[in-house]
């Protein structure tokens, strides 16, 4: 299924590869290659929207295998890429699944995955879409509680003329429907006060009772299929029709909590659930982004297992890939999903094994190949400081919540990112990730003492970061287990 040409994005409208790479060097320092390789295969995906539809369905995205040791960026080039494209992107280790029939999980639970994602991405649109609406109705409903709302009833049909019963006279009739006008009067001048009341917010503090549907909540069983062990989730509420009434139950909040609880059910009334199934799979099927981490774990051969046949963990799970990467088509509790055009991305350190070691099918499927450089100690010193997400800017935010201004200079990042490159080569090289380790040893007793200096100015200099780490950087042995 595929999207109509009048609702494809235009091409002015949508990030340039050198926009993308712009974007993505917020937060990631360096690997230009991945960048600039991640920015195509995502611009195509905007380009395959625009040619002719008899060609469209031909042009497969290019997977990417990314190529470098840990903590290098290859995660977070993916994630940040699926938060740019607004695609169902889901991250998974190629470690976790075993072969069709045996124990564990399948690979086909990652589309499955991948759809529960987009579900709950276009739900959530969905949702945000119809709010004031919901909103609307859920200050009615809140207007009938705390001021009524039905109306109070006609003239009894008994007394007119022609109806039987004791007769009464046209002065009787009138006067009886005076005073239900009178009252209908006054109960519209209450309703009126009391909207006004609600909207000024004076009734926040207000408690009501509020009838709270029980909603047909998505259970999930684990079940063995011939395809596995899987988590299959059924709505039982569908399942079993009207056979049982829908249950609700009576809560006692404040107007202000009622508000959200109405408006969230008003809300789930007014979107259509078949409709955002539809919408979920047309998405994955177009927009899917799936990461594959830890490829070079499955890397192996038959031969290379020495067992006289191929690793459950190992070369089945890359023949059961294939055809997902290729091409099939997945059940998913929402309907089937093809998998043609959805982009894999996989990454491995590859230290032991390498790209060739994977079958040759599944390396044919991964066209471009992009080696990630390992970090040195320019890298390190940029990291913490130049994302937006900086290490340097998270601690000084932290710390000045309790009042304690913290502040680092040029010559203690230097010094950070000196030892962080030492501690790598002493010790198991797991990249930027060591700086978390190196900067909460570095901060850890500041951290703990925070309340007490609160209104201080700390300034950290080479020589403070030397005498918190001193001890653990010099020593192998200790920096091994510590850091």
């Amino acid at each position: 299924m595929f999207r109509k040409q009048t609702d494809v994005p235009s091409l002015s409208n949508e990030l340039t590869p050198r926009e993308i790479v712009a974007a993505l060097d917020r937060y990631i320092v360096g690997q230009n290659d991945a960048k600039r390789a991640v920015a195509i295969a995502l611009r195509n995906r905007v380009r395959r929207q625009h040619i002719a539809e008899d060609l469209r369905d031909e042009v497969i995205p290019k997977n990417i295998l990314m190529i470098g040791p840990t903590g290098v960026g290859k995660t977070e080039i993916a994630r940040r890429l699926a938060q740019l494209a607004k695609a169902p992107f889901i991250k998974v280790e190629a470690t976790k699944f075993t072969e069709v029939g045996y124990v564990g999980r399948d690979v086909e639970s990652i589309i499955r995955d991948l759809v529960d994602v987009a579900y709950r991405m276009v739900e959530k649109e969905h949702l945000k879409r119809v709010r004031s609406e919901a909103e609307r109705l859920a200050e009615e409903r809140l207007l009938e509680q705390l001021a009524g709302g039905e109306e109070p009833p006609q003239a009894p049909m008994w007394g007119m003329p022609g109806m039987g019963g004791q007769q009464q006279t046209a002065e009787q009739i009138q006067a009886e429907q005076e005073r239900l006008r009178k009252q209908r009067e006054q109960q519209r001048k209450v309703r009126e006060y009391t909207r006004r009341r609600l909207a000024s917010g004076e009734l926040e503090d207000h408690e009501v009772e509020v009838e709270v549907e029980e909603g047909g909540t998505m259970q999930n069983l684990q079940i063995f299929s011939p395809q596995g062990m899987e988590e299959m989730g059924f709505n039982m509420q569908e399942m079993l029709g009207n056979i049982f009434p829908q249950q609700t139950t009576t809560r006692r909040m404040t107007v202000a909590e009622a508000r959200e609880v109405l408006t969230e059910q008003e809300a789930q009334r007014l979107i259509d659930s078949h409709a955002i199934a539809a919408e979920a799979i047309e998405r994955t099927e177009q927009s899917g982004i799936v990461f594959l981490d830890e490829l070079d774990k499955i890397a192996g051969r038959e031969a290379s297992t020495g067992a006289g046949g191929p690793d459950v963990s190992r070369e089945g799970v890359q023949r059961d890939i294939l055809p997902i990467i290729e091409g099939s088509t997945v059940q998913t509790k929402y309907g089937p999903c093809d998998t043609l055009h959805i982009l894999f991305i996989c990454a491995g350190a590859f230290h032991v094994s390498s790209p060739s070691d994977l079958i040759p099918e599944l390396q044919g499927r991964l066209p471009i190949r992009v080696e990630l450089d390992s970090l040195t100690e320019e890298d390190f010193r940029r990291i913490l400081v130049e994302p937006e997400n900086s290490l340097v800017r998270q601690y000084t935010e932290l710390l000045q919540t309790e009042g304690v201004e913290i502040e680092f200079t040029e010559e203690a990042l230097d010094e950070i990112a000196r030892i962080a490159v030492e501690v790598n080569d002493q010790t198991e090289n797991i990249g930027a990730r060591r700086l978390y380790t190196l900067m909460e040893r570095l901060l850890e007793e500041l951290s703990f003492e925070a309340p007490e200096v609160s209104g201080q100015k700390i300034t950290v200099d080479p020589d403070y970061v030397r005498s918190q780490l001193k001890d653990l950087a010099g020593d192998e042995d200790l920096s091994r287990y510590m850091l």
